[in-house]
């Protein structure tokens, strides 16, 4: 009977973090990838991405009241991550 409640719980675990990776947006990279740019038009395309993502994680952060060290280093990897750096 244990090893059911187990089995059960690994599955329903292992649901979440498989639904978990699909649920994430798009990086900026694969999102060039996807429109095969280059050129000019991916560096403005990148360039306007990540000031996309510079305003959407400061919202993040003042929404989350951090501030000083906890906001830069929060702001700085929420960019990076949406980056795809």
């Amino acid at each position: 009977m244990r090893m059911i409640i187990w089995a059960g719980l690994a599955l329903a675990l292992a649901g979440g973090a498989v639904g978990g990776a699909f649920a994430q947006n798009p990086t900026c990279k694969s999102q060039a990838t996807e429109k095969r740019l280059a050129g000019a038009a991916l560096n403005s395309f990148m360039k306007k991405c990540e000031t996309d993502a510079q305003k959407a994680c400061n919202t993040s952060a003042a929404d989350k009241k951090l501030a000083g060290a906890a906001k830069a280093s929060f702001t700085k990897k929420c960019v990076t991550d949406a980056v795809g750096a």
